[in-house]
Parts: C-alpha cells; structure tokens; sequence
C-alpha cells in the first residue's frame, strides 16, 4: 500500500544500521561462542547490585515507573553536585537528541556537526527538516576553531562529542575555553561524554561547571557504556531549568522504565565495579594496541572503551571476521569506509579479535601502518 504523504527529507533519511546481535550472526553464519566487540558495551556487564534491584523491582512491573525519576534524580544531583531540577532522563542519550532538535531546530535551521561524528546527530536534525553544515575532521578528531567559523545566523546548536564516537578523539580544556569565547551565546551547545567516565586525562574539560556558570551548554550522559546499562536505555542532560523545561514539554510520560531507573541508582552506588570496568579497558586497549602495532595494522589512539582500526576492504576483513564469530562495526556510515571499530573486551575477547583478524589478513607480524 501507498502511504499517505510525508515530509519530503524524511523520506531521504537512511535508518540508523544498527551491529548484528550475536544471535543473528550465529544463525547466519553456523558458528557457536560469538563475541560481540561492535557495540562499545560493558563486557564485564551490569554491576552486580544494578542485577539485584532489578529483581528485586521485578514484581513491581505492573505499576508504571516514577516519571519524575525522584530517587535516581536526587541520587545523580548529589553525584555531580548540581540542583536536582538541573536534570533530565531519557530512553537512552538518543530520546534527549531528538527531544533537543525538537525544541530548538526549526526547518531550514542548521546544527554544526563534525565529520566522522555520531550519525544520530545529522538524523534527527534531517528528520526536522533542518541542515547540518559539517565540519572536516582535524587528525579524527573535532576542529573547535572550525566549528566556531561554521556558526551562521541560521545555526541554532552546535553537536560536540566528547570522546568521540566512533574515533575515540578528545579535546581538552582550553580548546574548549577558546570555543565557548567564540560561539555567540543565543547557539546551544549539545556536549555528548557517553565514554566520559573512560577519559584519564587531567584536562578533560568540565562541560558541567561552563553550564553552571551561565554558558548555553547541554551535558549529554548515559548509563549504556560504563555502567553497562544499555539494554535498558537510560540516559541523562544536565542543563539549566530553563533549557530543560523546554524539552520536558515534549517529554513522553513514563519515558524510562522501573527497571531502568532501580537499575541506575543501584549502579551509581558501585564504585568498585566501576573501577574494575577502567581496569579492564586499559589492559584491554593496552593489549590491542600492541597486538595491532605487531600485525602492522593502523588504528587511532582512543580515550573510549573502543578503537577505530583500519583494515582496508572493510567487507572483505568484516566477513572473515564473522565466519570465525567475532562481530565488528564496519563505520562508513561515519565517512570511514576503510576502518572498522572494535570495542575493548575482555582479555579473551581481544586476544579473540585479534587472532581472528590475523588469520583474515594472513598476517603475523608486521610495521606500523599509518591511519
């Protein structure tokens, strides 16, 4: 059947590609014990207090969640040090793009993006009838000085990530100083830090205090990655009440889930698996790094919990992959069609990953390619 009509740059939109679940490519492809580095997802999983609030809230799944989020809310305020009416929830960090773009992005608006950032960004702004000038990379990693340049009369939001997915890039305090003195203060300025608990380095700029302090900034956070939450979709925006009233507005009642919200709360107050989880992804990208370094394959140093690998014939290293049961992201999606990126595992999983990848580019040894 026809469908009815519809906005015309909704139907130039392509679907977000999500990565192949384990369960698909073992039906595919015949194989047993997969493991999945596509997805940037905690592989030592939930902390084990996060598990036992959600069976414990199991039986309470008949009522619907706290919209509000009360307890999570007074929770994460204390954690950051900011008023409770400085936060927002959502299904995901997804729900709180589209809910920005909604509020703010008008059609025919812009919203400056960089290139090789999180596809979302550009979706949801498209989906709004709105353009996205994009801004070139400068070494993977987002040019400030270029992307203050961007900003015209029609902007309306600048999306920065940080670190960025899927490159793994960082910028530090005073470029984002310099940054905030060169943007006009009637642009808002959306700072996704999905992977910002996984960033070691003491100049990791605090986006929240530039918030606090009266700056047109939007904190973007999740309980995906680090926390190992991602199955249950919970994220948060730390931003002035007055922004956040804004988007509460378009809100969907009961947006996250009883189980999502006990979840969280148990998690925040887990630090000790936290610490196990930075653990392992700095042996994990140690491990990596130096396995990449000897088959003589590229990649780009990450501050994440993933590393974006160049292999080449992206489809080619992609299928072999999956025939031996080890899942990638190939990211052309992201204007890279020679890298693929590779979440940091468990020491088994990468020492997995990278044995597969050997065997696919027949390779033992090997001098640094360039990326």
């Amino acid at each position: 059947m026809k469908p009815p009509p519809t906005k015309p740059w909704i139907l130039d939109l392509t679907p977000y590609p999500p990565g192949k679940p384990i369960e698909e490519v073992e039906r595919e492809y015949g194989v047993r014990d997969s493991v999945k580095l596509a997805s940037n997802e905690n592989s030592l999983g939930p902390s084990p207090k996060a598990i036992e609030a959600m069976r414990a809230a199991a039986a309470d799944v008949h009522y619907y969640p706290d919209g509000g989020a009360f307890y999570l809310r007074r929770a994460l305020a204390e954690r950051l040090g900011v008023p409770d009416d400085w936060l927002m929830f959502g299904n995901g960090s997804n729900e709180l793009i589209e809910l920005l773009v909604r509020a703010f992005v008008f059609e025919h608006d812009e919203a400056v993006v960089a290139e090789h950032a999180f596809v979302i960004y550009r979706m949801a702004v498209q989906a709004q009838g709105g353009r996205t000038p994009t801004v070139a990379a400068r070494d993977y990693g987002h040019d400030l000085e270029a992307m203050a340049a961007a900003i015209t009369p029609a902007t309306r939001v600048v999306f920065l990530a940080n670190p960025n997915n899927p490159t793994g890039t960082v910028f530090l305090a005073e470029e984002w100083r310099r940054f905030l003195e060169a943007i006009p203060p009637r642009v808002l300025v959306v700072m996704d830090e999905a992977y910002a608990e996984y960033v070691t380095d003491a100049e990791y700029p605090d986006s929240i205090a530039a918030a606090r302090a009266g700056r047109p900034v939007v904190v973007l956070r999740t309980f995906s990655k680090i926390y190992g939450l991602a199955g249950l979709r919970i994220g948060y925006a730390v931003a002035s009440p007055e922004i956040l009233d804004v988007m509460n507005r378009l809100r969907a009642p009961f947006n996250v889930n009883l189980l999502a919200q006990r979840a969280a709360l148990a998690a925040l107050d887990d630090s000790s698996h936290l610490e196990r989880t930075r653990e392992m992804n700095a042996a994990g990208m140690r491990l990596l790094s130096e396995g990449l370094s000897a088959l003589g394959v590229g990649f780009v140093p990450s501050s994440a919990n993933f590393l974006l690998v160049r292999v080449g014939d992206v489809d080619a290293v992609n299928e072999g992959l999956l025939r031996r049961g080890v899942i990638v992201r190939p990211v052309g999606v992201y204007g890279l069609p020679e890298h693929v990126r590779v979440t940091i595992g468990s020491a088994e999983e990468n020492q997995r990953f990278l044995e597969a990848l050997a065997a696919v580019l027949g390779r033992t040894s090997g001098g640094d390619v360039a990326v």
